[in-house]
């Protein structure tokens, strides 16, 4: 349910070429003026991947709950195996500690120690004093229109959602509280009929769906994310046993205002590592041919449409679609 991107041409080939040609130089000058390429970021022992992980612990948003290695690799798009050896650079540092998680003993939640944070605030300090000299040559105005390029890119590309003055995204994935299933339930009725024209028996149906996963719920085998931001829930998504060797992901949801952030995508990714990790073989979904937003992400997490039926649900005329991944 992330938001929905238009498809502009950019003209004819020889202009996208063009176009693709003057972002990859834009990249090759960058990367170079920052000291990206450099081995050792900001005269430390780290890389800049290393340095990213710890400004992201360091960062966590929402502090409500801390994240673990799969929650983080998913957020940075990092192989899980590239960042367990950073991660494993910085517990024998005496940076990082680990903790198991009450729900799930397998999982364990991340954190920085003390020392942990006292490195990144000299590397922070230190990110501060290079940026700052990298401005220091330019006019005030000249400085201004930097920035508000920067903010245009950034918009445009999704980074940040809204206008050029919001600020970074920062959520976090974490399990139900008190209130939230019933959460779950208002927001899919109220938007659903907002956006698609869902009568209550769609309400209905997500009520059953949710009230059967609290009852019957399998810890080892089935899991429930909420994605909050800004101290609000703001999506959700449902990972349930349909067999032994097959899970279904159910009643994914984002929030209007919190769509362009990446959390539709990382709220699949999270469901997809769990269901790895819990030994299914195969993820399906049932979704409808006009949630678009949805089914990108499906097509873009790896599912495949393998059936369709036409049916009358909801107070709507609608074409069922069947989605799997084989894992």
């Amino acid at each position: 349910m992330s938001r929905a991107r238009k498809n502009v041409p950019a003209g004819n080939d020889s202009a996208r070429a063009a176009h693709i040609a003057a972002v990859r130089r834009f990249n090759r000058f960058y990367t170079q003026r920052i000291g990206a390429l450099r081995e050792r970021l900001l005269d430390s022992p780290y890389s800049l991947t290393a340095v990213r992980v710890l400004y992201e612990l360091a960062h966590w948003p929402g502090r409500s709950e801390a994240p673990t290695a799969g929650v983080l690799a998913a957020r940075l798009a990092l192989d899980e195996g590239y960042l367990s050896r950073i991660l494993r650079g910085f517990e024998q540092g005496g940076l990082l500690r680990k903790q198991r998680l009450a729900a799930d003993r397998r999982r364990q939640s991340l954190a920085l120690t003390e020392r942990g944070r006292r490195q990144f605030a000299r590397l922070e300090a230190r990110s501060q004093q290079e940026v700052g000299a990298l401005l220091a040559g330019l006019s005030a105005a000249e400085e201004t229109t930097l920035v508000q390029a920067m903010q245009t890119v950034s918009r445009i590309l999704g980074m940040v959602p809204g206008d050029a003055s919001a600020p970074e995204a920062a959520y976090t994935l974490r399990e139900p509280h008190g209130g939230d299933f019933g959460w779950v339930i208002h927001r899919h009725g109220a938007l659903y009929a907002q956006e698609y024209g869902y009568d209550q028996r769609f309400e209905a149906l997500v009520a059953e769906i949710a009230a059967r996963f609290v009852q019957r719920l399998d810890p080892a085998r089935e899991r429930c994310w909420i994605a909050e931001w800004r101290g609000e829930a703001v999506g959700s998504v449902f990972l349930v046993r349909k067999s032994k060797t097959v899970a279904q992901l159910r009643l994914l949801l984002v929030e209007p205002r919190a769509r362009g952030l990446g959390i539709g995508r990382h709220l699949v990714a999270e469901t997809i590592r769990f269901a790895r990790a819990a030994g299914y073989r195969k993820l399906t979904l049932w979704t409808q041919s006009d949630l678009d937003a949805a089914r990108h992400l499906y097509a873009r997490a790896g599912f495949r449409r393998v059936g369709k039926q036409k049916h009358e649900s909801f107070g709507q005329r609608l074409v069922a679609e069947t989605w799997e991944l084989l894992l």
